[in-house]
């Protein structure tokens, strides 16, 4: 028995790794891979995996880590850049479509509770649906994207504050005044200890941490573990679920226990734990509950509920943004972008079904709405951020701006002087004469040691927009990326890949999202020479048609010895020349020779 269940555990993880990267390779959330994986291989088409107590209880455990590492992944500091504009698409987007879900299925005579469950699905969106399509579409640095960032945070965050008052109910069992009562002074105590807990204790805790050298990773991520299931019970005592108490962990945990560094290497423990191994255990197997039936006998209500949800959420956030003033083409634009479901949905939804709150239809019809809905996503996000851009309203967000350049040699200096003519740039560099050079040639340099998160702090990186990494050594430029992107969250990193280095280090720019400098591995030194002795021309190639960076050095590198810099567009800003890059007619390339 005992073989039976490790070969099915080992089918499902199988199941679940090639359902995602399925997903993931035409650009979707692998969590949709792995919920049609589950239907396919599941007993509602092929019947080759089952469910068992062991997989229930391993898809349990996920779905409470998977909601601490939610937690952990926002950051409410960003919350500030459209905290106005994304409350508005927050509202919308949640209230009319849970509106519209509550009353579908009151109309088709379902209870109170089974309706608000169904809303409550129905009005979530998905943060890390739009992730990816923001990175695909360019949109990182636009107010579109922070709007719907603070917007998915918000009506996740509502739905599960309501999902909490929805549970904390239904342990009553009661609609008595002193049965809510007592539910919602539960719910109260369960908060405020909690925020008491993560505010005062937890920073003492990190303290003392932090003092025990001898402590390794491991050591660190137990801790986490046994926060994240400690809060989980609290939550459970309270008359609540334990999801809202491993996504409160996940909130506390970020900003309260662990250093940055520790928390950034512990985090990824954390996320190959729960998105790596248990999560898709939770979502495969839920696809095992899922009906086809629904298709025949309650299609017209699956019809409602995917119509509702689209319309609901779309018209729903554009109309609720109009008082932001943006427009209301933006606020369709970013109904199209929150249009999309995932975690949050079906894990409420699964829930749901577990407690008896909703049948396997409804459970079925939230799950086929949920695919449905994300795969529009990409599809109308693309339509209309394009129709945006057309017209010229794509507004870029100002949150950020300028360069920090790793690496004052000549060649730093040469390409920061360019860029500081339309941009702030700052250089640092741990050898104290190159700075001074770099200060006396009227550029911004700051001494300090290019690893270390306090020369980053001088250097004010959390304002940064774009991260150069510009030395020659390329270990410490994907090292120095690796601190831009996890601790600062810089959106646009570029880095210097010398010849020797190996597929290995060009593997690590995707995760990043980083491009390599120059869009061809460079050797820095001798360059670096030719512009400190002066034995260097610099020329300007116009660029007839549209081209990429890459397609560019193909044509123009050919036999000859010149290094793209920069790219000038007609208005003479100027931008570092790297791989993921574009070229537009009428653009020109700045390139020594």
């Amino acid at each position: 028995m005992a073989e039976l269940q490790i070969l099915n555990l080992l089918l499902v993880l199988v199941a679940a790794w090639v359902g995602g990267m399925l997903a993931k390779r035409v650009g979707f959330p692998p969590i949709l891979g792995e919920l049609l994986i589950g239907i396919l291989l599941g007993p509602a088409l092929l019947g080759v995996l089952e469910t068992s107590e062991a997989l229930n209880t391993l898809a349990e455990v996920g779905i409470l880590f998977l909601m601490a590492y939610i937690g952990m992944e926002i950051n409410f500091k960003d919350l500030g850049k459209a905290s106005w504009a994304g409350l508005l698409a927050a509202i919308g987007g949640f209230v009319v479509p849970f509106i519209l879900g509550y009353y579908t299925i009151i109309w088709f005579d379902g209870t109170n509770i089974s309706a608000l469950f169904v809303a409550i699905a129905v009005g979530v969106t998905s943060l890390a649906t739009k992730s990816r399509i923001l990175v695909d579409l360019k949109l990182l640095d636009t107010r579109i994207a922070y709007v719907l960032m603070a917007g998915a945070l918000i009506s996740d965050t509502l739905a599960l504050i309501i999902f909490a008052g929805i549970i904390g109910f239904v342990d009553s069992g009661s609609v008595n005044a002193v049965g809510l009562s007592w539910v919602a002074g539960k719910a109260i105590l369960f908060f405020a200890f909690a925020a008491l807990i993560g505010i005062y204790f937890f920073p003492v805790l990190g303290k003392l941490l932090s003092k025990a050298k001898s402590i390794n990773r491991t050591f660190h991520f137990t801790i986490m573990v046994i926060i994240v299931l400690g809060f989980s019970e609290l939550a459970e005592l309270a008359g609540l679920h334990g999801i809202l108490g491993a996504f409160m962990a996940g909130l506390f945990i970020r900003d309260g226990v662990f250093s940055r560094q520790v928390f950034k290497e512990v985090t990824g423990v954390f996320h190959d734990m729960s998105i790596g191994f248990l999560a898709p255990i939770f979502f495969v197997t839920a696809g095992f509950h899922v009906s086809l039936e629904v298709f025949q006998t309650d299609l017209l209500l699956l019809i409602l509920i995917i119509l509702g949800a689209v319309v609901g959420k779309i018209v729903g956030t554009a109309l609720f943004y109009l008082p932001s003033g943006h427009g209301w083409r933006e606020g369709l634009t970013i109904g199209t972008g929150m249009n999309g479901r995932g975690a949050v949905e079906i894990i409420i939804a699964g829930i749901g079904l577990q407690m008896g709150i909703i049948s396997t239809e409804i459970f079925s019809i939230l799950v086929f709405m949920a695919i449905s809905t994300t795969l529009t996503v990409p599809l109308l996000l693309t339509w209309t951020t394009n129709w945006l851009r057309k017209r010229g309203e794509l507004v870029m967000q100002d949150a950020r701006n300028g360069y920090l350049i790793l690496g004052a040699n000549p060649l730093g200096i040469y390409i920061a002087k360019q860029l500081q003519e339309h941009n702030e740039v700052v250089l640092i560099d741990a050898n104290k004469d190159l700075v001074n050079e770099a200060n006396e040639q009227g550029v911004t340099a700051i001494h300090g040691n290019g690893l270390k998160e306090e020369t980053f702090h001088l250097a004010n990186a959390i304002n940064k927009k774009t991260f150069i990494a510009l030395t020659g050594n390329s270990e410490i430029n994907l090292l120095a990326t690796q601190l831009a992107n996890n601790s600062f969250y810089i959106p646009n990193k570029i880095v210097l890949m010398s010849p020797g280095e190996n597929g290995a280090g060009l593997n690590l720019l995707d995760p990043m999202n980083a491009s390599s400098m120059f869009a061809s591995k460079t050797d820095m030194t001798p360059w670096a020479y030719k512009i400190s002795a002066n034995e260097f021309k610099e020329k300007i190639a116009q660029v007839d048609g549209n081209c990429t960076t890459r397609e560019w050095v193909k044509q123009n590198g050919k036999n000859q010895d010149i290094l793209p810099v920069l790219i000038m567009d007609e208005s003479g800003h100027k931008r570092p020349f790297h791989y993921q890059d574009s070229i537009s007619a009428k653009e020109k390339v700045i390139y020594l020779e």
